[in-house]
Protein backbone atom coordinates (compact mmCIF):
# COMPACT_ATOMS: atom_id res chain seq x y z
CA UNK A 1 0.00 0.00 0.00
CA UNK A 2 1.43 3.29 -0.81
CA UNK A 3 1.81 6.37 1.77
CA UNK A 4 -1.09 7.90 -0.11
CA UNK A 5 -3.30 5.28 0.60
CA UNK A 6 -2.15 4.28 4.19
CA UNK A 7 -3.66 7.64 4.89
CA UNK A 8 -6.69 6.71 4.32
CA UNK A 9 -6.74 3.38 7.08
CA UNK A 10 -9.00 3.46 9.42
CA UNK A 11 -5.84 3.42 11.97
CA UNK A 12 -4.86 6.86 10.66
CA UNK A 13 -8.23 8.67 9.96
CA UNK A 14 -9.58 7.60 13.48
CA UNK A 15 -6.21 9.78 14.72
CA UNK A 16 -7.46 12.69 12.04
CA UNK A 17 -10.44 12.21 13.93
CA UNK A 18 -9.11 12.74 17.26
CA UNK A 19 -6.82 15.32 16.36
CA UNK A 20 -10.03 17.91 15.87
CA UNK A 21 -8.81 18.85 12.68
CA UNK A 22 -11.87 19.49 9.76
CA UNK A 23 -11.45 17.31 7.31
CA UNK A 24 -11.76 19.64 3.76
CA UNK A 25 -13.01 17.36 0.50
CA UNK A 26 -13.85 18.37 -2.61
CA UNK A 27 -14.97 17.27 -6.05
CA UNK A 28 -12.16 16.78 -9.34
CA UNK A 29 -13.37 15.33 -12.54
CA UNK A 30 -10.39 16.08 -14.43
CA UNK A 31 -6.42 16.85 -14.90
CA UNK A 32 -6.86 21.09 -14.19
CA UNK A 33 -9.35 21.01 -11.71
CA UNK A 34 -7.88 18.02 -9.65
CA UNK A 35 -4.35 19.90 -9.87
CA UNK A 36 -5.82 23.51 -8.91
CA UNK A 37 -7.37 21.67 -5.35
CA UNK A 38 -4.13 19.86 -4.31
CA UNK A 39 -2.36 23.06 -4.93
CA UNK A 40 -5.19 24.37 -2.83
CA UNK A 41 -4.07 22.20 0.28
CA UNK A 42 -7.51 20.28 0.18
CA UNK A 43 -6.99 16.91 1.82
CA UNK A 44 -8.89 14.37 0.06
CA UNK A 45 -9.96 14.76 -3.65
CA UNK A 46 -13.33 12.81 -4.27
CA UNK A 47 -14.56 11.44 -8.44
CA UNK A 48 -17.72 11.69 -7.71
CA UNK A 49 -20.56 10.33 -9.33
CA UNK A 50 -21.86 13.54 -9.07
CA UNK A 51 -19.81 14.36 -12.76
CA UNK A 52 -23.03 12.80 -14.43
CA UNK A 53 -24.91 15.87 -13.93
CA UNK A 54 -22.51 17.93 -13.92
CA UNK A 55 -20.16 17.02 -16.46
CA UNK A 56 -22.07 14.60 -18.73
CA UNK A 57 -25.40 16.09 -18.60
CA UNK A 58 -27.71 13.18 -16.96
CA UNK A 59 -30.85 13.69 -15.11
CA UNK A 60 -29.17 12.14 -12.03
CA UNK A 61 -26.43 9.70 -11.11
CA UNK A 62 -27.76 6.40 -11.80
CA UNK A 63 -26.87 6.50 -15.57
CA UNK A 64 -23.02 7.12 -14.72
CA UNK A 65 -21.04 4.19 -15.86
CA UNK A 66 -18.41 2.33 -14.39
CA UNK A 67 -16.27 3.08 -17.62
CA UNK A 68 -16.91 6.81 -17.24
CA UNK A 69 -15.96 6.82 -13.79
CA UNK A 70 -12.74 4.85 -15.09
CA UNK A 71 -12.11 7.97 -17.38
CA UNK A 72 -12.73 10.57 -15.26
CA UNK A 73 -10.69 8.80 -12.27
CA UNK A 74 -7.06 8.42 -14.99
CA UNK A 75 -7.96 12.01 -15.64
CA UNK A 76 -7.97 13.15 -12.28
CA UNK A 77 -5.40 11.26 -11.06
CA UNK A 78 -2.87 12.62 -13.74
CA UNK A 79 -3.27 15.81 -11.99
CA UNK A 80 -2.15 15.15 -8.72
CA UNK A 81 1.14 13.98 -6.82
CA UNK A 82 -0.14 13.37 -3.23
CA UNK A 83 -3.55 14.00 -2.64
CA UNK A 84 -5.55 10.97 -1.81
CA UNK A 85 -8.47 10.73 -4.71
CA UNK A 86 -11.54 8.44 -3.87
CA UNK A 87 -13.93 7.25 -7.01
CA UNK A 88 -16.72 6.61 -6.26
CA UNK A 89 -18.14 3.22 -7.30
CA UNK A 90 -21.21 4.00 -9.48
CA UNK A 91 -25.18 2.55 -9.89
CA UNK A 92 -25.34 -1.10 -10.25
CA UNK A 93 -21.60 -1.90 -10.08
CA UNK A 94 -21.22 -3.73 -6.24
CA UNK A 95 -24.55 -5.21 -6.78
CA UNK A 96 -22.38 -8.15 -4.99
CA UNK A 97 -18.52 -8.26 -2.83
CA UNK A 98 -17.56 -10.05 -6.00
CA UNK A 99 -18.53 -7.50 -8.64
CA UNK A 100 -17.98 -4.70 -5.97
CA UNK A 101 -14.45 -6.25 -5.56
CA UNK A 102 -13.98 -5.99 -9.28
CA UNK A 103 -15.16 -2.65 -9.60
CA UNK A 104 -13.31 -1.05 -7.20
CA UNK A 105 -9.78 -3.01 -8.58
CA UNK A 106 -10.67 -1.08 -11.58
CA UNK A 107 -10.77 2.29 -10.11
CA UNK A 108 -7.50 1.83 -8.61
CA UNK A 109 -5.89 0.75 -11.63
CA UNK A 110 -7.17 3.85 -12.89
CA UNK A 111 -5.48 5.82 -10.05
CA UNK A 112 -7.83 5.87 -7.23
CA UNK A 113 -6.34 5.41 -3.73
CA UNK A 114 -9.61 4.73 -2.36
CA UNK A 115 -13.61 3.93 -3.38
CA UNK A 116 -17.04 4.78 -1.77
CA UNK A 117 -20.14 3.16 -2.22
CA UNK A 118 -23.67 4.31 -0.86
CA UNK A 119 -25.83 2.18 2.08
CA UNK A 120 -25.63 1.02 4.87
CA UNK A 121 -26.64 -2.11 6.96
CA UNK A 122 -27.41 -3.76 3.58
CA UNK A 123 -24.03 -3.35 2.09
CA UNK A 124 -21.64 -4.47 4.48
CA UNK A 125 -21.12 -7.46 2.59
CA UNK A 126 -19.72 -5.39 0.02
CA UNK A 127 -17.78 -3.58 2.41
CA UNK A 128 -16.40 -6.15 4.08
CA UNK A 129 -15.17 -7.96 0.72
CA UNK A 130 -13.08 -4.54 -0.56
CA UNK A 131 -11.94 -4.48 2.96
CA UNK A 132 -10.36 -7.92 2.56
CA UNK A 133 -8.92 -7.44 -0.54
CA UNK A 134 -7.27 -4.82 0.74
CA UNK A 135 -8.92 -1.37 -0.77
CA UNK A 136 -9.85 1.08 0.86
CA UNK A 137 -13.15 2.10 1.37
CA UNK A 138 -15.57 5.51 2.23
CA UNK A 139 -19.02 4.56 2.98
CA UNK A 140 -22.13 7.01 2.14
CA UNK A 141 -25.61 6.88 4.21
CA UNK A 142 -28.67 9.16 5.14
CA UNK A 143 -29.57 10.64 1.46
CA UNK A 144 -28.56 8.29 -1.49
CA UNK A 145 -28.10 9.81 -4.91
CA UNK A 146 -28.15 6.67 -6.15
CA UNK A 147 -31.57 5.51 -4.91
CA UNK A 148 -33.27 9.04 -5.71
CA UNK A 149 -35.91 7.26 -8.27
CA UNK A 150 -36.96 5.04 -5.90
CA UNK A 151 -37.36 7.08 -3.13
CA UNK A 152 -38.95 10.09 -5.57
CA UNK A 153 -37.02 13.24 -4.91
CA UNK A 154 -33.80 14.35 -2.57
CA UNK A 155 -35.13 13.89 1.55
CA UNK A 156 -33.75 15.05 3.71
CA UNK A 157 -32.88 11.96 6.32
CA UNK A 158 -33.17 11.76 10.35
CA UNK A 159 -35.96 13.81 10.62
CA UNK A 160 -37.47 11.19 13.29
CA UNK A 161 -36.21 9.70 15.82
CA UNK A 162 -36.17 5.98 14.60
CA UNK A 163 -34.65 7.44 11.44
CA UNK A 164 -31.94 8.67 13.18
CA UNK A 165 -31.09 5.58 15.23
CA UNK A 166 -31.52 3.74 11.76
CA UNK A 167 -28.72 6.15 10.17
CA UNK A 168 -26.72 5.52 13.74
CA UNK A 169 -26.74 1.39 13.34
CA UNK A 170 -25.90 1.82 9.61
CA UNK A 171 -22.99 3.85 10.17
CA UNK A 172 -21.84 1.56 13.31
CA UNK A 173 -22.03 -1.25 10.96
CA UNK A 174 -19.96 0.24 8.35
CA UNK A 175 -17.55 0.88 10.59
CA UNK A 176 -17.34 -2.44 11.84
CA UNK A 177 -17.41 -3.36 8.45
CA UNK A 178 -13.84 -1.27 7.58
CA UNK A 179 -15.17 2.21 6.51
CA UNK A 180 -12.03 4.79 7.03
CA UNK A 181 -14.96 7.56 6.57
CA UNK A 182 -18.25 8.03 5.82
CA UNK A 183 -20.18 10.66 3.75
CA UNK A 184 -23.25 12.04 5.76
CA UNK A 185 -25.65 13.58 2.93
CA UNK A 186 -28.74 15.33 3.59
CA UNK A 187 -28.90 14.44 7.41
CA UNK A 188 -30.62 16.64 10.18
CA UNK A 189 -27.82 18.45 11.88
CA UNK A 190 -29.24 16.57 15.30
CA UNK A 191 -28.95 13.37 14.27
CA UNK A 192 -25.57 14.37 12.18
CA UNK A 193 -23.86 15.31 15.56
CA UNK A 194 -25.45 11.84 16.91
CA UNK A 195 -23.76 9.93 14.34
CA UNK A 196 -20.39 11.62 15.11
CA UNK A 197 -20.42 10.51 18.14
CA UNK A 198 -21.21 7.10 17.52
CA UNK A 199 -18.59 6.00 15.29
CA UNK A 200 -14.75 6.91 15.68
CA UNK A 201 -13.68 7.43 12.02
CA UNK A 202 -14.41 10.55 10.39
CA UNK A 203 -17.84 12.30 9.33
CA UNK A 204 -17.79 13.85 5.78
CA UNK A 205 -21.00 16.22 5.62
CA UNK A 206 -22.56 17.34 2.49
CA UNK A 207 -25.57 19.51 3.43
CA UNK A 208 -25.77 17.99 6.66
CA UNK A 209 -24.78 20.82 9.00
CA UNK A 210 -21.72 21.71 10.58
CA UNK A 211 -21.27 18.40 13.47
CA UNK A 212 -19.30 16.73 11.38
CA UNK A 213 -15.32 15.56 11.38
CA UNK A 214 -15.50 17.34 7.52
CA UNK A 215 -17.22 18.79 4.24
CA UNK A 216 -17.55 17.43 1.07
CA UNK A 217 -18.93 19.89 -1.94
CA UNK A 218 -19.33 19.47 -5.64
CA UNK A 219 -16.77 21.99 -6.61
CA UNK A 220 -18.40 22.91 -9.56
CA UNK A 221 -21.21 24.50 -6.78
CA UNK A 222 -18.81 26.12 -4.40
CA UNK A 223 -17.50 28.53 -7.54
CA UNK A 224 -20.59 28.46 -9.25
CA UNK A 225 -19.44 26.45 -12.47
CA UNK A 226 -22.83 25.29 -12.92
CA UNK A 227 -25.07 28.07 -12.77
CA UNK A 228 -27.70 25.98 -14.09
CA UNK A 229 -28.50 24.83 -10.15
CA UNK A 230 -27.31 25.93 -6.98
CA UNK A 231 -28.16 23.48 -3.71
CA UNK A 232 -29.62 25.42 -1.03
CA UNK A 233 -26.53 24.44 1.13
CA UNK A 234 -24.73 26.04 -0.79
CA UNK A 235 -23.28 29.60 -0.85
CA UNK A 236 -21.00 29.93 -3.98
CA UNK A 237 -17.86 32.31 -3.66
CA UNK A 238 -16.96 32.57 -6.89
CA UNK A 239 -18.99 33.10 -10.29
CA UNK A 240 -17.12 30.90 -12.78
CA UNK A 241 -19.85 30.13 -15.05
CA UNK A 242 -20.83 33.78 -15.51
CA UNK A 243 -17.23 34.60 -16.29
CA UNK A 244 -16.78 31.87 -19.17
CA UNK A 245 -20.19 33.64 -20.60
CA UNK A 246 -18.25 37.06 -20.32
CA UNK A 247 -15.35 35.68 -21.54
CA UNK A 248 -17.02 34.19 -24.63
CA UNK A 249 -18.99 37.67 -25.64
CA UNK A 250 -15.71 39.57 -25.33
CA UNK A 251 -14.00 36.77 -27.47
CA UNK A 252 -17.32 37.29 -30.05
CA UNK A 253 -17.24 41.01 -29.94
CA UNK A 254 -13.55 41.15 -30.40
CA UNK A 255 -13.95 39.70 -33.84
CA UNK A 256 -16.28 42.49 -35.13
CA UNK A 257 -13.46 45.23 -34.39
Amino acid sequence: MSQTSDSLSQAATRRRKASGEPISVLTAYDYPTAKLLEEAGIDWLLVGDSLGMVVLGYPDTTHVTLAEMIHHTAAAARGTTRTPIIADLPFQSYTSPSQAVNSANALLKAGAHAVKLEGGIKMVPQISAITEAGIPIMGHIGMLPQSVLLEGGYKKKGRTPDDAQRLVNDAKAIESAGVFAMVLELVIPEASGQIRRAVQVPTIGIGSGLDCDGQVLVTSDLVGGFPWFTPKFVTPTANVGERIRDAAREFRESLKK
